[in-house]
């Protein structure tokens, strides 16, 4: 994670990566609806990372990355696994029983405010003004877009339950894009730590299918056979290696300003899809949120000399 001093001016890969993430995880969203269904959530992620983390084993095994690493590594890889690539999404999942997928992104775009946060929690860094303006505005805007649900009473098993989730799933992968950036600050390889976070994650989600005795079952059809092979190819695979490379490139708070573009894509697919009801108070939560999240990433002016 690059300390604020070592920060770069972007370079032309840095925007065809910046725009690579945004597409493929603002598109993310709605596949992840059209898996919910007859196979539990637990069940879609772990066949998800079943078969993401067969092909990249495959992929280091053929690049000849290295495999061993010390146990403290291994604690990192599995700090991944947790947050990034297994208790993520399942949250997520979950709440996409109680939400649109445009909505799922709204919430998930304060990771850009979460990880600085965090990143000044658990790391010593300095915690501007503008990121405790932009949560204020974020959470305002949250509650123009969910209190008329909640005070309708459909917080105890509705929307409400579903921001909780969703609040969850974003908290962790915000804890997880820190581990990233302590993985790229130990130049662990690409492809191995990964490899070895899907493991993890895979671990993870088999536990909680086991202790939760949910069927290992599979949904027969074309929504949910292409909804996973979509997921497992584009956003885990794909996406998390351009995330991953990103954040490797420029840190890990930059890397998150993707996630207010997130959004732009994943409510105009919800809209079309799924019929998204536009109100005054939703869009102008919306526009909160967005505004708040550019507001913690807009570079800091650099003080005037005397």
């Amino acid at each position: 994670m690059l300390p604020a001093s070592a920060e770069r001016s972007f370079t032309a890969t840095d925007g065809l990566l910046y725009v690579a993430t945004v597409f493929i995880f603002g598109t993310g969203w709605l596949p992840l609806k059209l898996q919910l269904g007859v196979v539990a959530p637990e069940v879609s992620a772990l066949w998800r990372f079943l078969l993401a983390a067969l092909i990249m084993f495959a992929i280091v095994r053929v690049t000849g990355a290295r495999l061993a690493f010390a146990p403290r590594d291994h604690l990192l890889f599995a700090g991944m696994g947790a947050t990034l690539f297994s208790l993520n999404f399942v949250s997520f999942y979950y709440a996409g029983y109680h939400m649109p997928s445009g909505l799922l992104s709204v919430v998930f775009a304060l990771a850009a405010i979460i990880i600085p946060v965090l990143s000044a929690v658990f790391l010593g860094l300095p915690l501007r003004r503008r990121v405790l303006a932009g949560a204020a505005a974020g959470v305002l805007g949250l509650a123009l877009i969910f209190a008329p649900s909640v005070v309708a009473a459909e917080g105890v098993d509705g929307i409400g339950t579903g921001l909780a989730l969703a609040l969850g799933g974003t908290f962790c992968f915000s804890l997880g894009s820190l581990f990233s950036g302590i993985a790229a600050q130990r130049r662990y390889p690409l492809a191995s730590m990964t490899a070895w976070g899907f493991f993890y994650g895979l671990f993870i989600l088999l536990a909680l299918v086991l202790a939760r005795g949910l069927p290992l079952a599979v949904e027969w059809n074309a929504r949910y056979l292409g909804s996973l092979a979509y997921l497992v190819a584009a956003q885990t695979l794909s996406g998390f290696a351009v995330y991953l490379l990103l954040i490797r490139r420029i840190g890990t708070s930059r890397a998150g300003y993707g996630t207010v573009l997130f959004p732009l894509v994943a409510l105009a697919l919800s809209t079309w899809y799924e019929a998204f009801h536009w109100t005054v108070a939703a869009a102008a939560g919306i526009a909160l949120v967005l505004a708040g999240t550019l507001l913690v990433l807009m570079p800091e002016r650099p003080a005037p000399q005397a």
